[in-house]
């Protein structure tokens, strides 16, 4: 039907011809990360008849795109819901789908046949059309656990250490180190028998709440002591002990893991980042880093994993539909890969969850890599650099595209819409369309386009006003959320209440 080098040329061919030159990196000296998603559509039962199309044929289609590499860090945040939190590739790319979604929703709400859902049984309720798949596609693994992964001794000696410095301008990418470690790191190894200053977070949910702690020293040791039975106990990965164990086979031996950026949640044992294999702890929920300022925002991994239970359509969309909306495949591009990890990361973390409403699952997604590589990567633009001195660095800039008829483009910086000002903040032009207000108003509209007695029940004659009360309002959503929050994702970092709270 599809493969994952098909999926990827359409993707890089989408970013060449349908993305503008605003917003991409300068190809001397800055690099990006590329996400979007794809709808596979199979030809129907009738079609097969009517045009003798062979079973397996398809159409692929672009339908949500995403750049980007950068997050806000906490004290940016605004209660007004006007500004992008996390602009890595991976998270524009999903709420550019949802925005689609939204505007296929409406298109199905006005009884239009080309959108791609159909009714329900529920009154207000919409399915996926049967011969649809949503296909997701990232240039480079996922930050956080999907990253750490096994590095074997001949492809060490050709990697460079990573400084501090380094290390900090790291964001989607993973990054490589042996032999030692930079200044920050030493700094932060000298600390690992502090004490540390603890914090209590706000969050919108007292019976999940988060503390953080004033410095990452580290907490634990990333080796598994014998006889420890906690499942949160540190350890590496299954694939780096199978690797040394069958060293004498004629098999490289692991001697490194590839870094991620991403710190481990509060609560959460950390990393011992000490070099070598126990560098990182495998199987934790972490934060995206930031420069100075702490992030709130998850991990592009444990995003994902949340995505494989929960669905990729949200709390809002789920109003509408009778069953979540899974991703059919994650396929990421030429770079460090390890199928191991990507199992750990996106499926494995919450595959032993039990108790979750009907429709809600743990997602067995289809994990692929492509043998085709990014233009814009950090590797491509590494590996065609002429001057060896000029410093690379992450494009400051995200860009954001939806299969909608209006304004389908964005081009966002900090948050906000490139180009605007101190001055500009808070006006409606500073916004990006894919916003948390700007999703919300858009959901609005769905929602008062349609007579009372054809809403579903969780809308129907309810008072609901702010992003927060439409929210709470999909009972079976947030009861899903609930369980897996309370069985699977235990430290995830949540907004506080007075950050929803917009209308």
């Amino acid at each position: 039907m599809w493969s994952a080098d098909e999926i990827a040329e359409l993707c890089y061919l989408h970013y060449r011809t349908r993305l503008p030159k605003q917003g991409k990196p300068d190809r001397n000296r800055e690099w990006t990360s590329l996400a979007a998603v794809v709808k596979v559509e199979s030809a129907t039962q009738r079609e097969f008849v009517q045009l003798m199309l062979f079973l397996f044929s398809v159409t692929k289609e672009v339908v949500a795109m995403g750049t980007g590499t950068k997050c806000i860090g906490q004290n940016k945040m605004r209660k007004t819901g006007d500004i992008l939190n996390d602009s890595h590739a991976e998270i524009v790319a999903k709420r550019s789908f949802q925005r689609y979604l939204l505007y296929q929703m409406w298109l199905a709400a006005s009884h239009q046949q080309c959108s791609i859902f159909i009714p329900g049984t529920e009154t207000g309720k919409w399915k996926l059309k049967p011969n649809i798949i949503f296909v997701f596609f990232s240039s480079h693994t996922p930050c956080g656990d999907a990253s750490i992964i096994p590095i074997s001794e001949p492809e060490n000696q050709l990697s460079k250490p990573v400084t501090g410095d380094d290390a900090a301008g790291q964001s989607a990418e993973c990054i490589s180190n042996h032999d030692r470690l930079g200044p920050e790191d030493k700094r932060k190894s000298e600390k690992m028998a502090s004490n540390h200053i603890i914090k209590r977070m706000k969050t919108d949910d007292d019976d999940y709440s988060s503390v953080i702690t004033e410095d990452l020293a580290v907490q634990q040791v990333s080796v598994k002591r014998v006889g420890d039975t906690n499942p949160k106990s540190c350890e590496c990965s299954a694939e780096i002990q199978t690797a040394n164990k069958e060293t004498g086979l004629g098999r490289p031996k692991v001697v490194d893991v590839y870094r991620t950026g991403a710190k481990c949640v509060p609560g959460e044992l950390g990393d011992a980042r000490i070099p070598g294999l126990g560098y990182h702890c495998v199987g934790l929920l972490r934060v995206k880093p930031g420069r100075g300022d702490r992030t709130c925002s998850m991990s592009c991994s444990d995003k994902l994993a949340r995505w494989n239970v929960l669905g990729c359509q949200g709390a809002l969309l789920m109003h509408f539909l009778q069953y979540p909306l899974y991703l059919s495949a994650i396929i990421v591009g030429k770079c460090p890969y390890s199928q191991e990890a990507m199992r750990r990361a996106i499926i494995e973390r919450c595959q032993h969850i039990s108790f979750l409403p009907d429709g809600f699952l743990t997602h067995e997604v289809k994990l692929l890599q492509s043998d085709l590589q990014f233009e814009h990567s950090r590797q491509a633009i590494q590996e065609g650099q002429t001057n060896s001195r000029t410093k690379l660095v992450p494009c400051s800039a995200a860009i954001s595209w939806s299969a909608v008829p209006e304004q389908p483009l964005d081009v966002t910086s900090d948050g906000f819409r490139q180009g605007t000002t101190k001055k500009g903040i808070g006006s409606h032009q500073s916004r990006s369309k894919i916003c948390k207000v700007e999703l919300f108003h858009t959901f609005q509209k769905l929602v008062t386009s349609i007579s009372q007695e054809d809403l579903p029940d969780t809308l129907r004659m309810k008072t609901l006003e702010t992003y927060w009360d439409y929210k709470e309002a999909a009972l079976n959503y947030q009861e899903a959320w609930k369980v897996l929050r309370s069985q699977a994702l235990t430290g995830w970092v949540k907004n506080a209440k007075e950050y929803l709270h917009f209308t």
